[in-house]
């Protein structure tokens, strides 16, 4: 899913002005045209040309709107929930709501003046009329001024939304801060994530795809350490999410050189053998780490994989998985 698409929303205003001027230039092109017609039937015509054009301005502007939004309801789990957890939920639906609510209203009032105008027969009654539109018009898209503030505070938002592709087999990569997960990720596939010698560089999911003739993989580097939904930033809701909702198999990265004691990296582990997900295990930085330290981790973890062989059996486990 990609949120980047979704266009800016301007304010009331401007589309009221957009509107107004496009009716504007629309009465000036039919003037010409109408030069042979008695008073009354030209202002009945310029009169009910602005209207449409109105309508079809706003309903062209909200509609675009409504389509951009995609249907909250329908989308995938992770998408479904991250738009939970980062936007108020109840809000955006009802500023959809107001957007619809608006576009129905200004179509109810062009049928509704343009009936008025075409059965008079009264000249300053057409412009009452026509001023006395503009002005409901007016009161509607003011209306839902906040509706539409609020939905571009929520677009900036879901526009830097990960766009992952959810039918995909997807691989997670946890481990703690600068454990060498963003690197193993640009071994793996051929993401260039920016990667710096200390903590907490991924600000972002970073993508990547494990190409192969037969298959494509996609690998998530997460950020993070699963610590209590209540405590986390924006981007470990989104590594959590993906966790949850997306993996189909976990590489967890030890790091012989951390910091953080053997005894941490395996409270993060333990923390993900309880979700259930399949997991194997990886040790970065073997090419500078101490080798006592490295024998240690191999000799309680002798599932460790080294590259060549962690690729193999994640191509392995996609081929067999019956995710495409």
């Amino acid at each position: 899913m990609n949120f980047q698409d979704l266009k800016k929303i301007e304010n009331a205003d401007f589309y009221l002005d957009v509107a107004f001027r496009r009716a504007n230039l629309r009465a000036n092109e039919l003037r010409s045209r109408t030069k042979g017609d008695d008073r009354l039937a030209k202002s009945k015509k310029l009169e009910a040309a602005k209207l449409d054009v109105i309508k079809a301005v706003l309903n062209d502007h909200l509609s675009k709107i409504l389509l951009s939004f995609p249907s909250i309801d329908r989308l995938d789990p992770f998408y479904n929930e991250l738009i939970k957890l980062t936007l108020d939920y109840k809000d955006l639906k009802k500023s959809l709501g107001a957007i619809n609510w608006a576009v129905e209203k200004v179509n109810d009032l062009t049928r509704a003046y343009n009936s008025k105008i075409t059965r008079t027969n009264d000249l300053r009654i057409i412009n009452k009329f026509r001023r006395e539109y503009y002005g409901r018009v007016s009161s509607v898209l003011k209306q839902i001024k906040n509706n539409l503030n609020y939905l571009e505070e929520a677009r900036k938002t879901m526009k830097g939304f990960p766009a992952i592709k959810t039918s995909m087999f997807t691989v997670c990569l946890f481990g703690f801060p600068n454990a060498g997960k963003s690197t193993l990720l640009s071994k793996l596939t051929t993401a260039t994530p920016e990667i710096k010698a200390y903590a907490f560089t991924t600000k972002k999911l970073n993508l990547g795809y494990l190409k192969e003739p037969q298959i494509s993989v996609q690998i998530i580097d997460t950020p993070g350490t699963l610590n209590r939904i209540d405590k986390m930033n924006y981007i470990e809701m989104q590594a959590y999410l993906a966790l949850k909702y997306l993996a189909n198999l976990v590489v967890y990265v030890f790091d012989p050189m951390l910091e953080s004691s053997f005894a941490e990296q395996e409270k993060l582990l333990n923390k993900l053998e309880k979700t259930e997900k399949e997991i194997i295990l990886y040790m970065s930085k073997t090419d500078i780490a101490d080798k006592k330290t490295i024998d240690e981790f191999k000799k309680k973890y002798p599932e460790i994989k080294d590259l060549e062989t962690l690729k193999k059996e994640i191509i392995s486990k996609a081929l067999k998985s019956k995710v495409l």
